[in-house]
């Protein structure tokens, strides 16, 4: 059930604020590294519900007079043409994506950086279309042993070789398609120029996860590692924080790793390290946000089963280790919870058992449970939708919403000349011909306004969908989890 657990209006107001201050403290210049998603971050709003997936820009633009964006790609990742799984575009269409998407609500896009740029055609052609297109690229080059060559590094053959960032803002922002751009490098390298150049400036890190003022083994701190299972990250006490402060404060491997690294660079460059910790770094303020605990623990349980289940089709699919499985099963009993804990799987399964057909469920968010099982016209997820819709409108079960003569033109359409063989409709079919039938049909229209009430639904399937599928339910704003089963035995599916 979707029930709220955050505040986002004093998220705004208390992110904003710290950010503010983090700029006076260095002088009015700071290069603020941004993790995670800044337009779409779905994750924190499915853990932290409330949280908007835009929530980080509405913060930006309370200061966007002073705000400069930096998007920064390796080059490495636009010559493997490197794909943003959730978006299922490739890093370097994501950069062009993101400078539209600031320019749209008036954010100024200063720069793109090209981080580890040696001459890899692919990035000198996209470098090339940037510039045809009158963005600014920069280019940042390999340096041997990053990061522990700290005296080599702090050198013009270091990061004196790279290209200088022209800025005129005084928070630049420093954001990229995805982990492993080179953000910090970037903020870094341009610390080292300003410094040489007798600018003041200074450098903060802004990551939503882990959240550092919860306990590590909180549900919303899991989640995370549950997300991030692939990247072998590791939520643990900041080890610095502890010694500095006698407090105990959560962050991530990487980060507390690199640490000493970092504070050494800091050092040669600014003369003094401006922090104790890596946590110090930050300026997250999302924990001080965050309404009610218990919603809050038990969607983001909700979220480490779902991203179990996200694993078990990927494994399933050959696109991910059965290490990666593993580790969020280890997730999942430290949360002390297994996959029962998702009602919606539970129903979806008792239907599988009772028809021997593939089925849906969803679970609206009242807490009611409705599910849609394979028929000859429609596939399970359209008929639990249609069901999901009808339900919601007060209409009788046995009422029909769309007639079969509006169905088998389409089913005839698809198979005749389109050449498909399954003629069942999918979710995006269905709700087509549910806004035609609307026109004429007073039950169609009650169902389709019903449509926005299926946002934020919990969904699950005993077979893994056609991603025709998973889109429109992703664009219907519900959450979804498969089985690892294929409906068909064939050897070869479409991914």
């Amino acid at each position: 059930m979707h029930k709220l657990a955050f505040d986002h209006d004093l998220y705004i107001k208390l992110q904003s604020e710290k950010i503010e201050e983090r700029i006076k403290q260095f002088g009015n210049k700071l290069y603020l590294e941004f993790g995670g998603k800044l337009f779409d971050d779905f994750h924190a709003s499915r853990v932290l519900p409330g949280f908007q997936p835009d929530s980080k820009v509405k913060m930006l633009l309370k200061l966007k007079e002073r705000v400069e964006m930096v998007i920064v790609i390796n080059a490495n990742d636009i010559e493997k043409n490197k794909v943003r799984g959730d978006l299922n575009i490739t890093y370097d269409q994501d950069v062009i994506r993101l400078i539209d998407a600031f320019r749209a609500i008036d954010l100024y896009v200063g720069s793109v950086v090209i981080a580890q740029y040696n001459n890899q055609p692919l990035a000198l052609q996209f470098k090339n279309k940037l510039e045809s297109l009158d963005v600014n690229v920069v280019l940042h080059y390999p340096i041997a042993n990053y990061p522990s060559n700290v005296a080599y590094i702090i050198s013009e053959e270091g990061y004196g070789k790279n290209e200088y960032i022209e800025t005129t803002r005084e928070l630049i922002v420093i954001t990229a398609p995805g982990p492993g751009s080179g953000k910090m490098a970037t903020c870094l390298s341009q610390l080292y120029h300003d410094h040489q150049k007798g600018i003041k400036a200074g450098y903060a890190k802004f990551e939503t996860f882990p959240i550092w003022n919860l306990p590590l083994k909180h549900p919303v701190n899991l989640a995370y590692e549950a997300a991030t299972a692939n990247l072998n990250d590791v939520n643990m006490i900041d080890p610095f924080h502890l010694e500095a402060y006698n407090q105990t404060a959560v962050n991530y491997n990487r980060d507390v790793e690199v640490f000493p690294v970092l504070n050494t660079l800091f050092e040669k460059i600014l003369g003094t390290s401006p922090y104790k910790s890596p946590t110090d770094m930050g300026v997250n303020m999302i924990g001080f946000c965050i309404s009610d605990d218990e919603n809050a623990r038990y969607a983001s349980n909700n979220e480490i089963i779902r991203r179990y289940y996200h694993a078990l089709v990927n494994h399933r699919k050959d696109l991910t280790s059965k290490e990666e499985v593993e580790k969020i099963e280890l997730i999942m009993n430290q949360a002390r919870i297994d996959s029962t804990f998702r009602k919606v799987t539970l129903a979806a399964k008792a239907k599988y058992e009772l028809t021997n057909t593939p089925c849906c469920a969803i679970e609206l968010n009242d807490g009611t449970i409705i599910t849609g099982k394979t028929s000859s016209l429609l596939g399970a997820v359209s008929a639990c939708i249609l069901n999901a819709l009808k339900h919601l409108a007060n209409i009788d079960d046995q009422q029909v919403v769309i007639a079969p003569n509006v169905i088998e033109p389409i089913q005839k359409l698809k198979v005749n000349n389109l050449g498909n063989n399954n003629p069942r409709l999918h979710p995006d079919e269905i709700l087509i011909a549910l806004a035609v039938s609307s026109t004429t049909n007073e039950y169609s229209l009650k169902a389709l306004k019903q449509l926005d009430k299926l946002k934020f639904c919990e969904i699950h399937s005993t077979v893994i969908l056609p991603e025709v599928d998973v889109a429109t339910l992703k664009k219907l704003g519900m959450h979804l989890t498969q089985d690892p089963i294929y409906q068909s035995k064939k050897l070869y599916h479409k991914k």
